[in-house]
C-alpha cells in the first residue's frame, strides 16, 4: 500500500513539472474558473475584415475614462500598452490562432481596496473568421497572461472571463480576486471591464 502511494505522489509530482514546462515554465499561465465565448454576428458585418476597417486601433479610442463601472462597482484603470506582436500576451494554443493579428491593446484594472483585478484586451485580426478562430482557441489550452503590474495575489484561476468576436476583433476581459483567500463577488467587475469592449460599435458607424 504504501508503495503505491508512493508511486502516485511521483506521478503528480512529473504532471506538475510537465505541465510547468509545456507553459514555457511560467507558472502565472493560468485559466478563469469561469469563461463564455462569443463568434462574431452579422450585426459587424461592417468590420468584418480588415480591409473595410483599416485604421488602427488607439489607446485613446478603447480606453477614454480613467475608470469603469458597474452596479455600485467602479475599477480604475492602473495602466495601457499596445503591442505588435500579438503572441507576448497569450500561451498555449492561443498563439497558434493569432495569423494576421497586427496589433492587440490592453488595459488593467483593480478596485479602489484592491480586492479585484481585472484586464481587457482587443485584438485586431485579418477578418471574421480569424477572430472566431482566437476566441475558440480560448475555450482549448491556452489563454491570456495576466497584464503588466497584475498584484502577485492575483487568482486568475478563481476569475470569471469573456471572449467575444466583433467583426475582424476579438476582445477579452478577465478579472479574479487579487487577495489570495478573499470571497469576492465578480459580478459588476466582470461588467464593468467587459463594457469596454462598446467602443467597438462606433465603427459600425463610420
Amino acid at each position: 500500500m504504501r508503495k503505491w502511494i508512493a508511486v502516485v505522489a511521483v506521478l503528480v509530482v512529473v504532471a506538475g513539472v510537465a505541465a510547468f514546462l509545456w507553459l514555457g515554465g511560467d507558472a502565472s499561465a493560468a485559466r478563469p474558473a469561469t469563461f463564455r465565448a462569443e463568434p462574431s454576428t452579422a450585426h459587424y458585418a461592417p468590420i468584418a475584415t480588415r480591409a473595410l476597417d483599416p485604421d488602427p486601433l488607439t489607446v485613446a479610442e478603447m480606453f477614454p475614462g480613467a475608470s469603469v463601472s458597474a452596479g455600485e462597482v467602479t475599477l480604475g484603470r492602473k495602466g495601457t500598452e499596445a503591442l505588435d506582436d500579438c503572441a507576448e500576451v497569450v500561451w498555449g494554443s492561443a498563439q497558434d490562432a493569432l495569423a494576421g493579428c497586427t496589433q492587440v491593446l490592453r488595459a488593467h484594472y483593480a478596485t479602489a481596496d484592491g480586492t479585484v483585478s481585472g484586464q481587457f484586451l482587443i485584438f485586431n485580426l485579418a477578418d471574421s473568421a480569424a477572430a472566431d478562430r482566437l476566441v475558440a482557441a480560448f475555450k482549448g489550452d491556452g489563454f491570456v497572461r495576466p497584464a503588466p503590474g497584475t498584484p502577485e495575489g492575483f487568482d486568475g484561476s478563481r476569475g470569471w472571463a469573456q471572449a467575444r468576436a466583433l467583426g475582424h476583433y476579438v476582445t477579452l476581459s478577465w478579472v479574479g480576486p487579487a487577495v489570495p483567500g478573499a470571497k469576492v463577488d465578480l459580478t459588476y467587475p466582470q461588467v464593468a471591464v467587459d463594457g469596454l469592449g462598446l467602443v467597438i460599435q462606433r465603427r459600425l458607424l463610420r
